[in-house]
């Protein structure tokens, strides 16, 4: 077993005269919950779809827990979880009923029960799926996602469509999943998502890795210089870039006799950051 659960190298992928994937390098350890974030149209969903076997690549080298998705059997498709970008069917069978059903595709299934508790749907239980609101059919896929105790979870953009209270309650879920020691790879387009629940993300724009690390350290965004904010006695805004912000706070200090009203001391946004990534830079 080596350290890290996912290894890509060149991946490549075209639809017709389109290059979806163009040369895109992956690392992703065991245990991480790893981001992709990138516009729509990014190739993010393709990556996905390739890393779990779904989609044939056109080029590169790919490993997915040692093995590579394009030739893995079933013994291997039974450590990966997956939940589609678009939600499950609404049937007629219950949440229990549907859950149940689904841990018969696995040698070491978790119990039913207690997967229905961890995504929160108790109460639901012995409801029929087609009842279920966006949110809660969202966690019932997430259910159906871990019942094979999976080493690897797959989440395409899990919080599409959900509203704010219900985005929280969902990334609730997916700590308590990776203290269990699940490897977690999740694409999204929530920044505030990306930046909350990730170890490492990856900016994908146009097929390509554009830059690559943790949310706070990326693309230097750590070293970027600061912007000191604060309002002068006749009452005028006034700020200062500079890239040493505590001696500019301590020169400020020296004329004020106090506090320094309206003090704040800002750096580049993981938006901002994501922004001039993907060439679209705040005007």
């Amino acid at each position: 077993m080596t350290e890290y659960a996912v290894r890509v190298r060149g991946l490549r992928k075209r639809y017709g005269e389109v290059t979806a994937v163009d040369g895109v390098d992956l690392d992703i350890r065991r245990g991480e919950v790893f981001g992709i974030l990138g516009p729509n149209g990014a190739g993010k969903s393709t990556t996905v779809e390739i890393l779990q076997g779904y989609r044939d690549r056109d080029g590169g080298e790919i490993t997915v827990l040692g093995e590579d998705p394009g030739r893995a059997g079933r013994h291997w498709q039974a450590r990966i979880g997956i939940v589609w970008q678009d939600e499950s069917t609404a049937t007629e069978s219950t949440v229990a009923e549907t859950v149940r059903h689904f841990a018969r595709y696995y040698p070491r299934p978790r119990d039913p029960d207690e997967v229905i508790a961890l995504v929160g749907l108790e109460a639901k239980a012995g409801s029929r799926t087609k009842a279920l609101s966006g949110g809660q059919r969202r966690r019932l896929d997430v259910a159906l996602g871990v019942i094979g105790r999976p080493e690897l979870l797959l989440l395409d953009e899990p919080t599409t469509g959900f509203d704010p209270a219900a985005r929280r309650q969902f990334w609730g879920l997916i700590r308590e999943l990776a203290a269990e020691g699940t490897t977690i790879v999740l694409t999204t387009h929530y920044l505030e998502e990306a930046e909350a629940l990730t170890d490492r993300l990856a900016v994908i724009a146009g097929g390509r890795v554009r830059a690559l690390g943790e949310a706070a350290t990326l693309a230097g965004r750590s070293g970027a210089r600061a912007t000191v904010h604060w309002t002068e006695p006749d009452g005028t805004a006034r700020t200062r870039e500079t890239g040493t912000p505590t001696e500019a706070v301590a020169e400020l200090s020296r004329r004020f006799a106090g506090e320094i009203p309206d003090l704040r001391i800002t750096r580049p946004t993981l938006e901002d950051v994501y922004l001039r990534l993907i060439g679209q830079e705040n005007p």
